[in-house]
């Protein structure tokens, strides 16, 4: 990474090198992202040709230099709504990016990540915090001093050690 300390989450993205890492945690982001495009499931509209376009072309740029962007998602069934948007629309068009999805699926056992919040790690070094309201707006990021990196890499490894690949849980319990 540069040696300049990244100022917030946006620099970060800028400037990893080989790997980003997010860990999400929540059943419900509601609040963030495409608002009208969760709307527009809930309302049993087709998905947008368009959906998340700017975000799957950043993805392009990533991925097709060599950069690995993936994540693992903690949840249990039966899926909130939103998690049905998630999966169906958000994971399956993201990954025509080049971005890679794991499910840690705690509906049958006890959760291993249990009151870890939600983060990315950048580069194995760099973890920043993700904040969120009650009604799963973002609020923020905290860029974590990267002394506590051991930590988040743990955090990392154990999220993909039980994990399964998104496209086999989709294939298996779809939305």
């Amino acid at each position: 990474m540069a040696s300049e300390k990244p100022a917030d989450l946006f620099d970060l993205f800028d400037s990893f090198e080989e790997e980003a890492f997010r860990l999400e945690t929540l059943d419900d982001y509601s609040g963030s992202g495409n608002v009208d495009a969760y709307r527009a499931f809930l309302a049993g509209e087709p998905q947008p040709a368009d959906y998340n376009d700017g975000w799957v072309e950043e993805l392009r740029r990533h991925t097709s230099a060599g950069k690995r962007v993936h994540r693992v998602h903690v949840l249990s069934r039966p899926l909130t709504p939103y998690l049905r948007f998630e999966l169906g629309w958000g994971y399956r068009k993201n990954a025509t990016g080049g971005e890679e999805f794991f499910v840690l699926d705690t509906t049958d056992r006890s959760d291993p990540l249990h009151g870890v919040p939600d983060f990315w790690l950048f580069d194995g070094v760099t973890p920043a915090v993700m904040r969120y309201t009650g009604d799963g707006s973002f609020a923020g990021a905290d860029i974590v001093p990267d002394d506590r990196s051991r930590e988040f890499r743990t955090h990392r490894d154990t999220a993909l050690a039980n994990a399964v690949p998104f496209a086999d849980r989709w294939a298996k319990h779809g939305g």
